[in-house]
C-alpha cells in the first residue's frame, strides 16, 4: 500500500501538536516535512524527515526523535525507522493544520469588550493566545489559565515574580482579558503599585478616600503590577491590607507581580507578606533559547516582518529578553524601510553591533569589569587575553570579550580594539561576527555569555 507523504505528515504533525507547547511546535516541528517514505520489508517502513537547516535537524533529532517515530508508527500502523536530513520542501505544497494557525492570529474583539479593556486599563494585545510557553514559564502560564477559568477560587492571591521582561505583566493582563471575555460585566482593575499609591495620596489630599475605597474594594479582580513599590509606605500598606481583605472576602481575585518573592521584599509589613504567601507564588525564569525563538516569531508576525528561520535563530541567540527582542525588531523594521531592502543576516548583525536592543547596559558594567569577568569565567590571565597568542584557549575568550564590549556597552570597533590589546577594527569585526553566529547555533556559547553577564 502506497501512502500519500503529505497526508501522512499532516497526520503526524496533528498528533505531536497536542504533546508539545505552541512555542516548541512553531519553532522546531513545523520546520519539518516528509522527504521520503519507503518499505524496508513487509512489516517495516523507513521515513526520511527533512529539516530547513542543520540546527533544526540537530535539535529535532536530539529532542523529538521518539515523539515523531511513535507518531509515524501510529499513523502507518507498522514499525518505522526514522532518519533526518537538511532539505528544503520542494514539493510546493505547504501543510496547514487549523489548530496551529491561531498562534499569531489577533482575534476580532467586539466594541463592548474593547471598551471594557480600556476602562480596566488592560492591554488588548496581552492575551494567552500570543503568549509563548516553554519550560521557563510553563508553571506560571498554567496557574494564570487556572485563575482565568475560576477567578477567586483556584489560587488567590496569585503572585508572579521574576526579572525584567520575562512576561509577568503579560500573563496578569491575559487573565483580566480572559475574565472579561467570559463575563463582560465583571469589574476589573489593573494598575501598578505606583498608581495605587498615587490614588491613595490623591484621596487623602482631596478628602475623597471613600471614593477610592469604593473603586478598589468592590472589584471582581484586582491586578497590581510591581507591588514591591508599596513597601516602606505605611499608610499605603495599611490601605492595601484592608483592600486585600475586602476583595478576597467577597470572592474577588487578586494577582500581584514583583521583581522578587514576598520573603525578599524589604520593609514589607509581615501581615501583608503572610497574605501574599497564602496563595500561589510562581517565579518566571528568563526565557530559554526555544522560547526566545517563539517570541521572535510572534513579535515579528505582529510587526509584519518576514524572517527566515536562520534569522530567528540569530536574533534569539543574541538577544536575551522579550523586551529587548521587541526593541530589536522595531529597529530592524525601521532599518528595512529606511534602506528599502529585505531582512538579511548582515543587517541583523549590523544592528546587533550597535547595541540597540531596547535596554540599557547594567549600571555596574564597564570595560574593566567585563574584562575581569571574561578572564575569570575562562580561567585565563589578563595579560594572555591582551597579548598576541592565537591558540583557541586564548583567542576564543578574547572574541567573547570583543562581542560583549561591542554589544553590551555599544563601544566603537576602534575602542574595542584599543581595550583588547590594541587590535585593529577588522579583527574586532571578525571576532564579533563569529560569536554572533555561534550564539545562534551553539548552546555552550549562549550559556557562557549568560553566565558572564550575570556577574556584571
Amino acid at each position: 500500500m502506497k501512502h500519500d507523504k503529505t497526508k501522512v505528515w499532516r497526520d503526524v504533525l496533528s498528533s505531536v501538536r497536542v504533546s508539545v507547547s505552541p512555542a516548541i511546535f512553531s519553532t522546531w516541528l513545523s520546520q519539518t516535512h516528509l522527504v521520503s517514505l519507503r518499505k524496508l520489508d513487509k512489516t517495516r517502513y523507513m521515513a526520511e524527515v527533512g529539516c530547513t537547516s542543520g540546527f533544526v535537524q540537530a535539535t529535532v533529532e536530539k529532542r523529538y526523535f521518539g515523539l515523531l517515530q511513535d507518531a509515524l508508527m501510529t499513523v502507518l500502523g507498522e514499525p518505522c525507522d526514522v532518519t533526518f536530513t537538511v532539505k528544503q520542501n520542494t514539493d510546493g505544497e505547504v501543510i496547514k493544520i487549523d489548530a496551529l494557525e491561531p498562534l499569531f492570529a489577533t482575534q476580532n474583539k467586539n466594541e463592548e469588550l474593547q471598551e471594557k479593556l480600556v476602562k480596566s486599563h488592560i492591554r488588548p494585545g496581552f492575551t494567552f493566545e500570543n503568549f509563548a510557553v516553554s519550560g521557563s514559564n510553563q508553571m506560571a502560564h498554567a496557574a494564570a489559565e487556572a485563575v482565568a477559568e475560576k477567578p477567586g477560587i483556584s489560587y488567590n492571591p496569585l503572585f508572579l515574580w521574576g526579572g525584567v521582561g520575562v512576561g509577568k505583566t503579560h500573563l496578569m493582563h491575559a487573565v483580566g482579558h480572559k475574565i472579561l471575555e467570559q463575563n463582560s460585566s465583571a469589574k476589573i482593575i489593573a494598575c501598578t503599585g505606583e498608581d495605587f499609591t498615587n490614588d491613595i495620596v490623591q484621596g487623602i489630599r482631596n478628602k475623597t478616600t471613600e471614593s477610592f475605597r469604593n473603586k478598589y474594594r468592590t472589584c471582581d479582580a484586582l491586578l497590581i503590577d510591581d507591588i514591591q513599590f508599596i513597601a516602606g509606605k505605611e499608610s499605603v500598606q495599611e490601605e492595601f491590607f484592608h483592600t486585600f481583605n475586602a476583595v478576597t472576602g467577597f470572592g474577588g481575585q487578586i494577582i500581584l507581580t514583583s521583581d522578587k518573592p514576598p520573603s525578599d521584599i524589604s520593609r514589607l509589613e509581615e501581615r501583608l507578606r503572610s497574605r501574599f504567601e497564602a496563595g500561589l507564588i510562581v517565579d518566571i525564569a528568563p526565557p530559554d533559547f526555544e522560547l526566545r525563538c517563539a517570541i521572535v516569531q510572534i513579535k515579528a508576525q505582529e510587526k509584519a516582518i518576514t524572517l527566515l528561520m536562520d534569522h530567528v535563530h540569530l536574533i534569539a541567540g543574541n538577544v536575551d529578553t522579550a523586551r529587548k527582542i521587541e526593541g530589536f525588531l522595531i529597529r530592524l523594521g525601521s532599518e528595512t524601510k529606511l534602506r528599502k531592502q529585505n531582512v538579511s543576516e548582515d543587517l541583523i548583525k549590523s544592528i546587533m553591533g550597535k547595541g540597540t536592543t531596547g535596554d540599557k547596559s547594567p549600571k555596574s558594567a564597564n570595560p574593566e569589569i567585563m574584562i575581569d569577568a571574561v578572564c575569570t569565567h575562562y580561567s585565563v590571565g589578563r595579560r594572555a587575553i591582551m597579548g598576541k597568542a592565537r591558540s583557541k584557549m586564548i583567542s576564543h575568550p578574547r572574541q567573547v570579550l570583543m562581542y560583549l564590549l561591542r554589544t553590551e556597552l555599544n563601544l566603537p570597533l576602534e575602542e574595542v580594539g584599543r581595550l583588547v590589546g590594541g587590535r585593529d577594527h577588522t579583527t574586532v569585526m571578525h571576532g564579533v561576527d563569529k560569536i554572533t553566529r555561534m550564539a545562534s547555533t551553539d548552546v555552550q556559547i549562549r550559556e557562557d555569555i549568560l553566565r558572564i553577564k550575570n556577574t556584571f
